[in-house]
Parts: C-alpha cells; sequence; structure tokens
C-alpha cells in the first residue's frame, strides 16, 4: 500500500547552439546573437506580480503579520523556470503585506501553496495550516496563455492529488457535499461520528456532528465507508452497523446493527458482505459475477468495463496479497505487485476506465498509481503519487470520476484525505 515521485519531466532550454561554419558578416551574427535572445527571453515572459500580489493579499487577510514555512507543489505544465519566478513574485508580495517567510522550525504557520490547471487557467490555491490543526484555504486564477495550452496537450496521464482536510482524530472517509472550484461542504467519517463543514471566508467552520451508536466494539483497524445519496443523504457503511442521514426538521443520524453488503462501486450496482470483526470482505458477493457468486477473502474490489464489451470485468485485491480477476466464469491471478487498496474512475483518458492501486510494503511512505488492463495484463498509465504516510483507505467518489485517499502520517501523527483524478495530456 505503498513508489517514487512521479513529477512530469519538461525539456531544459538548449546550453548552446552549434554555429554553422559559414561566415557571417557581423552585423548579420549580431543581429541572429539578438533574435535568439528575444525568442529565449519571451519564453518567459509571462508577467505573475499580479496573481501573486493577489494571493498574497487573500494569505495576509487571514495570518495577519505572521512568520509561515513556504513550500510550493506544481501540479500543472508550468515550467521549472517558470515555477522558480512565480516562488520569488510570491515571496517578495507575502513580505511586502508583512507576512515573512522563514524556516519550519522558526515558523507560527505553513503555507503550501499549489499550482493547477484546466482548460481556461492556472489556479492557485493556498493552504494555511496552523499548529492547532486547522487550515484555511485560499485561492486565486489567472488565464492560461495558448503556449501553456499547446504545450499541456502533450502533457502524459497524470494523478491530481488535492488535500482537502486533515485532522488528528481518525478519518474513515470524507464526501464532498458541495463545491465550485474547490469543495465548500464536506462530511468526514470518524470511528464515532459524522462531521459536516463548511467553508466561510476561507476558513472550515463545524455545521453539525452527527453521532454514531453502536452496541459493539469496534474492531481495531476498523473501516468505514460514505455514501452520498441524492439531496446530500448519506449512508454510513461501518463493521455490523449501518447509519442513515434524514431531515426533520434538521439533519439527523439514525444507525441499526446490520449485516447488509456494502456497495463495492459508486458506479456499478455489486455489493460485498464485510467482516464485522476484522477489515476485510468475507467474499460473497450479491447480485453474482456472472456464475460467480463467492470468492476468497479481499480488502477491496474495482470494475473495469472494457470498449467494445458489455461485460464488467473485477479485480479483487486478496487478503493473501494477490490480485485477482473475475469475468463471470474465470476467476483469473494476475501477476502484478499492488497493494490492497483499489478504486476504479471513469475518465475520458486512454480507454476510458483506469484503476487506482496502492503500492505493496509496509514502508512509512505509501504511493498510488493509475493503472489500465488491456488484454487482462495491467499496464501503468501514470506516474505515481507520493504520500507521507500509509494509505488507510480508497473510495471512488459518488461521480466515480474521482476518489478519496485516507492517509495518516505517523510522523505529524495527522489523518488526512486527499482527492485524486486522472488528467489526461496534463489538462
Amino acid at each position: 500500500m505503498i513508489s517514487p515521485h512521479g513529477n512530469a519531466v519538461y525539456n531544459s532550454p538548449i546550453a548552446e547552439m552549434l554555429i554553422p561554419s559559414t561566415p557571417c558578416s557581423s552585423r548579420s551574427c549580431s543581429l541572429l546573437i539578438v533574435l535568439v535572445f528575444c525568442w529565449t527571453s519571451a519564453s518567459y515572459a509571462t508577467d505573475w506580480t499580479a496573481p501573486a500580489r493577489e494571493l498574497a493579499r487573500k494569505i495576509a487577510a487571514i495570518t495577519g503579520p505572521a512568520a509561515v514555512a513556504i513550500n510550493l507543489v506544481n501540479r500543472s505544465s508550468l515550467a521549472k523556470e517558470e515555477i522558480d519566478q512565480i516562488d520569488r513574485d510570491l515571496r517578495l508580495q507575502v513580505e511586502a503585506v508583512g507576512v515573512h517567510a522563514v524556516k519550519p522550525d522558526q515558523a507560527a504557520m505553513d503555507l503550501e501553496i499549489s499550482f493547477s490547471e484546466n482548460l481556461q487557467n492556472y489556479v492557485w490555491v493556498a493552504e494555511i495550516h496552523r499548529s492547532t490543526g486547522s487550515f484555511s484555504v485560499v485561492l486565486v486564477s489567472t488565464p492560461r496563455s495558448d503556449t501553456a495550452r499547446i504545450a499541456g496537450e502533450s502533457a502524459s496521464m497524470t494523478i491530481r492529488k488535492t488535500r482537502v482536510w486533515s485532522q488528528a482524530e481518525r478519518i474513515l472517509d470524507v464526501v464532498v457535499l458541495e463545491e465550485s472550484a474547490i469543495p465548500l461542504r464536506l462530511a468526514v467519517l470518524n470511528p464515532e461520528s459524522v462531521t459536516l463543514y463548511k467553508l466561510v471566508n476561507g476558513s472550515w467552520q463545524q455545521e453539525q456532528l452527527l453521532p454514531i451508536t453502536h452496541s459493539k466494539t469496534w474492531p481495531r483497524d476498523l473501516r468505514g465507508r460514505l455514501i452520498l445519496r441524492e439531496g446530500h443523504f448519506l449512508d454510513v457503511y461501518l463493521p455490523g452497523v449501518l447509519c442513515q442521514t434524514s431531515v426533520s426538521p434538521s439533519m439527523n443520524l439514525a444507525c441499526r446493527d446490520s449485516d447488509d453488503p456494502w456497495p463495492l462501486s459508486t458506479q456499478l450496482g455489486l455489493g460485498g458482505f464485510f467482516t464485522p470483526s476484522r477489515n476485510f470482505f468475507t467474499g460473497v458477493v450479491v447480485p453474482a459475477v456472472g456464475k460467480q457468486t463467492s470468492i476468497a477473502k479481499f480488502y477491496s474490489a474495482a470494475p473495469l468495463l472494457v470498449h467494445g464489451q458489455t461485460s464488467v470485468l473485477w479485480l479483487f485485491a486478496m487478503t493473501d496479497g494477490t490480485l485477482h480477476l473475475l469475468d463471470g466464469s474465470v476467476d483469473q491471478t494476475l501477476k502484478v505487485n499492488w497493494g490492497s487498496d483499489l478504486a476504479a474512475l471513469k475518465t475520458t483518458c486512454g480507454s476510458g476506465w483506469q484503476i487506482l492501486a496502492t503500492r505493496a510494503g509496509n514502508n512509512a511512505g505509501d504511493a498510488i498509481r493509475a493503472y489500465e488492463v488491456p488484454d487482462r495484463d495491467p499496464v501503468s498509465v501514470s506516474p505515481a503519487v507520493d504520500f507521507a504516510g500509509a494509505v488507510t483507505a480508497l473510495w471512488s467518489d459518488d461521480k466515480g470520476t474521482a476518489a478519496i485517499a485516507v492517509t495518516h502520517n505517523e510522523e505529524t501523527e495527522t489523518y488526512e484525505a486527499f482527492r485524486l483524478a486522472v488528467a489526461c495530456g496534463g489538462q
């Protein structure tokens, strides 16, 4: 459940160019040098001052005069030279509004600024993390240039990782209830409650805490899942317990003992029975996958639709560390070394369906990579995205176009939830 950084690599400017030995006049050679210099300068001539100033003002409005540690994360098609220039502009602008960049051990707050993009704009998101564990989010956007848009189309498929929540208490799952450019309302599943949060003026505020009632002690390696229903209602699946929200007149949560199957996919209707005292599925699935109603015990499952076929293939990460593929009649063991968490995404990239899988092993860090399965032979289609701790949960969201990964950072003793989406062509 754990892979090296998979950052896109961009070509560096050519340091030297061999000039043909054909003689030229002093004037023509000078003109050539001027033209080359002007072309090179124009390649990185974008002025980032305005968005840097706007973001700095928004940051200062939350932090006030403060010492912060700044960390930049590039998830866009911007080249290193441009990111370096943005870094310099940002540091100048935050300094001008009284926010001082210092070393991490001298900082009162951590400031993580990530750069992403869509087809029209670059989006800069600043996460302000306080020592108390709370954090605020501000963002700005700036139009992409035509040059950047063309360059992005040739980039490889990548996984975009966006942090949506972090806290000291254990996180089992997170659902985005409302969003615009960023999440605006969240539901966070903890072992003893579902907590609703709303983003107000750049800071997260608790809307409601819904306690979970259960008659038995939770297993030590507890797992749980949130399923978003129409109208922002929630189904909460826990070992031996099912909870559902309703409104009468305010939101409430009703829980009962249950052995109902957990949904294994938000896109396709297959359920699996969960072991009440452990952290895996029994192997019994409903409805049957073709003629197959049960398999060996497994941790997670993901569907895969193949172009030109109406049937669904199912991948299962088994408790013995193997990966099985079921087609309704054959149970095939695949020769891969994946972790125990899988999630399927339906996208516009590649074959239209990708499988996200964690890395095998028990290292301190973890990683997730995207795969496709042409001819029943899994192949990697993206670089890996790394995490500072082990991935403890990985579920597709309600639309099936993104996934939520929950990690536990043992160094900071915090849990973090990230949204993962597959981007094709660097879009």
